[in-house]
């Protein structure tokens, strides 16, 4: 914002909650603290990002004009009954932190605290504020608390601020710097994980060019050989490996309509992946409440088509009937699991009185926008890709009769492909998860997206090559069932994060009680399955286009 001088500069109370997880908020207000002398104000506005995140912004009442300085003021005193004292201590011995906001500048500041045997409990009375500004912008705030004052019931307790001006040469551009942490994000591990993903990619890329060559070239010639025999010496000849096959690869696959809607969906998070990792790339995100959050929302919406395009395309090509109603599973399979899973614990954030609660006018909001523009945008797709690209165009015909599938070997089974194909992807990207992790329940803002971009490609690629391999061996061991095995042996990543953050809970955070438990696990679940399911519409669509092409160039008669 501009201000003039003597303008008035609104400091808005956030939430306070224990310190170490810091998606446990509450209304600040929900503690006993008072309200200074100030009552109205111009005005305010809320985001959906905000709303769904659970800022809850209330006036503090403490009277700030731009370039004003204030000295030591009294602004309210608080009645110091049982009641109010248990909480206060309460708050203190979970080591409870408040935010507060100016001029959309975080400002941290703690409750109080307890003496060394923990008998006598402090609150902090006195905030000491500090706002430097560059011309007629707020460039910077700091908050100093000061002011110990013991609790002892039936005492009054007064509580106080000051404001200091100074005048500063930071950049309104790049106030939000000092909230950054480069020396936590731009670590040498994180450069060496990513060159290490990095020489991961280019070991398995080469592995997957080298065994097709070789082999596939030594195949066609057999085949090609084989063409060339008499029938009598064909009959004698044992034909084995992927050829054998070709009768039955194109088959549709078994429960068409939900493997469709899954990879139009998978198809749609990669969209959305890239196009808001571009964008926060660009438009540094980070610097505002929820932004990140209601561009997601959008994007997600606006990229309904892909979804619609890519589900109603491999569902005609399979042969599916009942379209529209692939349709409406595609359309909402993760609004679905998103909003399920929301929903849940929004009931247990009511219980608890959470700020994190989702108001009932947002969460119309959201189901408003999915059955107005999510589900007309997926007819669209679904209606264009259809049309455009709906036909079965397979280069071999499918038999009528599917042939019976041989014994193999105990590691050539699809229940082990799928469990082996997820660890190299999760191999790429789990120190990648650290750092999203790190800044999402602790606290960090994250802003390295060059980064994040970086890793989704190398899992892309990581994962189009594993599943080409393990899509290998399952046609060498004449096995046809090739498209549920890639899509799974590449969604199996998701099973490996969800493992990796149930480590990370115990060992790296230090949450506890049922709300900040089913909020992680509930949370990390719908993270989990997205990152699954579009690894494995990855997965499936890079496989796809590899057997296309092993099958276009084998000659059969």
């Amino acid at each position: 914002n501009l201000y003039t001088d003597k303008e008035e500069v609104v400091l808005w109370m956030n939430t306070v909650g224990p310190y170490h997880n810091r998606q446990e908020t509450y209304k600040y207000f929900s503690l006993p603290f008072c309200v200074g002398t100030k009552k109205t104000i111009s005005h305010y506005h809320e985001t959906l990002g905000e709303a769904l995140q659970g800022v809850e912004l209330e006036f503090s009442g403490l009277d700030i004009k731009f370039k004003d300085e204030v000295m030591q003021t009294t602004y309210c005193e608080i009645e110091l009954d049982k009641a109010k004292r248990d909480a206060f201590v309460y708050a203190i011995k979970n080591h409870y932190w408040y935010q507060m906001y100016i001029d959309d500048l975080p400002i941290w500041g703690i409750v109080g605290e307890a003496d060394e045997n923990g008998e006598d409990h402090y609150l902090w009375t006195y905030k000491k504020l500090e706002i430097g500004f560059n011309g007629n912008r707020i460039v910077d705030v700091n908050l100093t608390s000061e002011g110990k004052v013991k609790l002892v019931p039936n005492t009054r307790i007064a509580m106080s601020y000051s404001v200091k001006w100074k005048k500063s040469d930071v950049k309104f551009e790049d106030r939000f710097d000092k909230y950054l942490d480069p020396s936590f994000f731009q670590h040498r591990i994180h450069w060496f994980s990513i060159f290490n993903s990095f020489m991961m990619v280019i070991f398995l890329v080469g592995l997957v060019s080298m065994i097709l060559m070789r082999t596939l070239r030594k195949d066609y010639a057999r085949y090609s050989k084989e063409e060339e025999m008499d029938d009598m010496d064909r009959d004698l000849g044992d034909e084995y490996g992927w050829k054998q096959v070709h009768g039955d690869v194109f088959r549709p696959s078994s429960h068409p309509m939900i493997f469709s809607s899954l990879i139009g969906s998978g198809c749609q998070i990669f969209s959305v992946s890239f196009i808001v990792i571009i964008v926060a790339m660009i438009e540094d995100l980070y610097t505002e409440r929820g932004s990140m959050l209601s561009t997601a929302i959008f994007v997600y919406a606006a990229t309904s088509p892909v979804n619609g395009y890519f589900g109603g395309s491999l569902y005609a090509k399979q042969g599916g009937r009942r379209w529209i109603k692939q349709m409406f599973i595609g359309a909402f399979l993760i609004p679905a699991m998103v909003c399920g899973t929301a929903f849940f614990i929004n009931f247990i954030a009511m219980y608890y009185h959470a700020s994190r609660a989702i108001p009932f006018g947002t969460m119309v909001a959201v189901c408003c926008i999915c059955l107005f523009v999510i589900l007309p945008l997926n007819l669209v797709g679904t209606i264009l890709g259809r049309n455009l690209s709906g036909q079965p165009n397979f280069p071999c015909r499918v038999n009528a009769v599917p042939r019976p599938i041989p014994e193999k070997k105990w590691f050539m089974e699809p229940a082990v492909i799928v469990c082996l194909g997820g660890i190299l992807p999760f191999g790429s990207i789990f120190i990648e998860m650290y750092f999203i992790f790190t800044s999402f329940w602790a606290y960090k803002i994250y802003y390295v997206y060059g980064f994040m971009m970086l890793v989704l490609v190398i899992l892309c690629i990581v994962t189009v090559c594993v599943t080409i391999v393990c899509t290998y061996f399952l046609l060498n061991a004449e096995d046809y069932r090739w498209q549920w095995t890639s899509f799974l042996s590449a969604a199996s990543t998701a099973v490996y994060v969800y493992m990796y953050s149930f480590y990370y809970y115990f060992f790296k955070t230090k949450m506890y009680g049922l709300f900040q438990t089913s909020f992680y696990f509930g949370y990390m679940a719908v993270f989990s399955s997205s990152l699954g399911i579009m690894c494995g519409a990855v997965g499936y669509v890079g496989t796809s286009a590899f057997v296309r092409k092993i099958y276009t160039n084998v000659k059969i008669d």
